[in-house]
């Protein structure tokens, strides 16, 4: 099914944090369920870093299921039988909405470098953008992952009044120091590769598609534990017994890493790349309150439930709990469930019942305290 769009022209240009402003912004997302008439019962889901409005329908550019079709569906934890569901597609990405490779109609070519630095805060300015266009004043609950965590952290911050509950999973308030590194030999690799040509590459109808498949692959590393690595590759040699001495892909591990990176160039846009991981790193809502997370929910009156996995080293369970004292200081209604598993960050996109309890438990519980 293809993305609903909404286009916002010249006269509702999206003020950037940076000082600049775009204008036009086309938002591509998607909605699911019925918005019932009381207009009560929307949930609003933010993508994480690679992710797109594809919630539960299969992707029109991969044909891969929903990416979360296991949480969200008709019967599911979040029930579209229940629920009005809204995706939409970040400000910087390749799915739809305005990003570096749309059209910068100054120019009449694709905006490249030349599109301006996007912050978190700006993804959530769009998002109130289109919940106004869908005349949609609070939101029953916003829930997110990783780059979608720190979107529903910033709804907390900046839009409290519209929403009533909040679920941030596998998150942190700010991008550490580790994180950055990671998301800076991704995008040198992409900057490396003379198909790149300084963002250009578009205009000249070219991909740096090496470069962005190894960003794609360093990345994909620390979305998996050690302990899940071990067991699913091991040492184990791919379609042979032995070594061949040369830089073949000898082990499972390296072929399956070069798969996932080739897979990842098809659906992705190596300009977006840079820019939503720049985003992340410029996330920090300690510095942003002078050092006192606890400040960056003063106004916050939702219940919030953080859920982090064990077994998460790119946002670990301390960063969660960070969050959960933070919350208590400021007098916020806050639970918190730290998942016991070994799948590492990418936990939350698998079939864990344990999050999937949680999430259709406390949306049940927000419910019946709004009746």
């Amino acid at each position: 099914m293809p993305s609903k769009v909404i286009t916002f022209g010249p006269s509702q240009p999206l003020q950037l944090e940076s000082g600049k402003s775009i204008s036009p912004v086309t938002i591509a997302y998607q909605t699911y369920g019925t918005l019932n008439a009381k207009k009560s019962n929307a949930i609003f889901i933010c993508h994480a870093l690679t992710g797109d409005q594809y919630v539960v329908e299969d992707n029109p550019t991969t044909n891969k299921p929903g990416w979360w079709k296991n949480l969200v569906g008709e019967g599911k934890p979040i029930d579209t039988n229940k629920y009005f569901i809204i995706c939409s597609n970040v400000i910087g990405g390749c799915m739809g909405t305005t990003g570096p490779s749309s059209i910068n109609p100054k120019t009449n070519k694709p905006y490249a470098l030349d599109f301006p630095m996007i912050t978190i805060n700006d993804m959530i300015k769009t998002q109130i953008m289109l919940l106004d266009y869908l005349e949609i004043d609070k939101v029953l609950s916003v829930i997110g992952g990783s780059m979608g965590g720190m979107q529903v952290l910033e709804w907390m911050t900046s839009y409290p009044n519209r929403i009533q509950s909040a679920i941030p999973i596998a998150t942190s308030a700010y991008h550490s120091s580790q994180n950055i590194a990671f998301n800076e030999v991704g995008r040198q690799a992409i900057m490396a590769d003379p198909e790149w040509h300084e963002g250009l590459y578009l205009d000249k109808k070219k991909r740096p598609a090496k470069g962005l498949s190894v960003a794609r692959m360093t990345a994909h590393i620390t979305y998996l534990s050690e302990v899940a690595l071990e067991e699913k590759f091991g040492r184990n040699f791919q379609d042979r017994l032995s070594p061949t001495f040369t830089f073949d892909a000898d082990f499972q591990v390296e072929s399956y890493l070069r798969h996932q990176g080739s897979n990842f160039v098809d659906r992705f846009d190596a300009n977006s790349y840079l820019y939503l991981t720049r985003s992340m790193d410029y996330f920090d809502l300690i510095t942003e309150n002078n050092g006192v997370l606890a400040n960056a929910f003063k106004d916050l009156k939702s219940h919030v439930c953080i859920i982090s996995f064990t077994g998460d080293w790119l946002f670990p369970t301390s960063e969660s709990r960070r969050i959960v004292h933070a919350l208590n200081a400021s007098g916020a209604n806050v639970s918190f469930v730290d998942i016991e598993s070994n799948k590492g960050h990418d936990a939350f996109l698998l079939d864990e019942p344990n999050m999937f309890n949680a999430i259709e438990g406390f949306l049940k519980a927000v419910e019946s305290k709004n009746c």
